[in-house]
């Protein structure tokens, strides 16, 4: 098996919800575009098909107004366990995100694979607390499902 710890990143975080209302907040557009993206950020989504080969196109908005359009590829989608998706403008990574089953809720992780060390070198400074921020949305998006 291939090492490939030197071009990825991985968040990880348990979330105190079930892991089918985790997994709903991730595949349900109405949900996924409110907590998406770092503190600040707003989503709007143009096409959302949580399935194999399904697109993911939406523009992230930035706080200070830059648009930041994204456009994704779904690879595996199995409920409730895992979503793994190519993000196709650049740069470009896989994401690969796990759903496991925890005594205080649902155990999270979401892994970025990028095509070389210098990449993943370049998005790392920034996205792992970007990542934080972005769990910390999703936590209160689950509450206010609730």
């Amino acid at each position: 098996m291939t090492d490939i710890t030197d071009r990825e990143i991985v968040s990880r975080r348990v979330i105190h919800a079930p892991r089918q209302k985790v997994f709903r907040a991730w595949t349900e557009p109405e949900h996924l575009a409110v907590w998406w993206g770092p503190a600040g950020f707003t989503n709007t989504f143009h096409e959302f098909e949580p399935r194999p080969g399904g697109e993911w196109r939406f523009i992230m908005h930035g706080p200070d107004g830059t648009n930041y359009p994204n456009h994704s590829k779904f690879v595996e989608v199995v409920a409730p366990e895992l979503i793994t998706f190519d993000h196709l403008l650049g740069p470009k990574f896989r994401v690969i995100a796990t759903f496991s089953e925890h005594a205080e809720g649902t155990d999270v992780t979401f892994r970025m694979v990028f095509g070389s060390a210098a990449e993943c070198e370049k998005i790392k400074v920034f996205v792992v607390d970007a990542n934080e921020e972005n769990f910390d949305r999703l936590e209160a998006e689950l509450v206010r499902m609730a």
